[in-house]
C-alpha cells in the first residue's frame, strides 16, 4: 500500500468518525431511555473537522446539550444547591446513571488511535524502506 492510499484511507476514517459518533449516541440514548423532552438527543452534532493536508493531525468535535453529562454520571437536580458537600446518611441519590456517552466514547477514541498507530506506521515504514533503497543509497553516495 503506498502513502496516497494511506491518506485516503485516513481521510475516509476521519470523515466518518463525527457521523459514527452520533449514530452511536443517539442509539445508546434509545437502547437506555434517555428521553424525556428529546432535547438532549437532538442536541447531538458533529461540529466540525479540522485536518492537516495528509490527515495525520486532526481535531474532530461533536457537541451535546452539558446535562447529557449528568445524565451519564447519575447526576443532577436532585441534590440541592448551596449544600456544604454532607448530604447525610438519609441521602439517596434518585437518580439512576445511564452511560450514553462515556463507555462508547472511550472505545471509540482508541480505536481511531490503534487505527492511526497502525496507517501512519505503515507510511513510515514506506517512507524509511524508500530512503534504504540500494538505488537511493548510491545516489546520495556518490554525489
Amino acid at each position: 500500500m503506498n502513502q496516497s492510499k494511506n491518506q485516503t484511507e485516513r481521510e475516509k476514517y476521519v470523515r466518518a468518525f463525527n457521523k459514527t459518533m452520533i449514530r452511536i449516541w443517539q442509539e445508546q440514548m434509545r437502547l437506555l431511555n434517555v428521553f424525556d423532552t428529546g432535547a438532549l438527543y437532538r442536541s447531538t452534532v458533529a461540529v466540525s473537522l479540522q485536518a492537516d493536508g495528509k490527515y495525520t493531525s486532526v481535531t474532530l468535535s461533536q457537541s451535546f446539550n452539558t446535562y447529557g453529562l449528568f445524565v451519564d454520571y447519575g447526576t443532577g437536580s436532585n441534590t440541592p444547591r448551596g449544600n456544604s458537600g454532607d448530604l447525610g446518611e438519609g441521602f439517596t441519590n434518585r437518580r439512576k446513571r445511564k452511560r450514553w456517552f462515556s463507555r462508547k466514547y472511550f472505545a471509540s477514541v482508541m480505536n481511531i488511535q490503534e487505527f492511526f498507530a497502525d496507517n501512519l506506521g505503515r507510511d513510515c515504514c514506506l517512507a524509511i524502506s524508500s530512503a534504504l533503497n540500494p538505488d537511493a543509497m548510491r545516489r546520495v553516495i556518490t554525489m
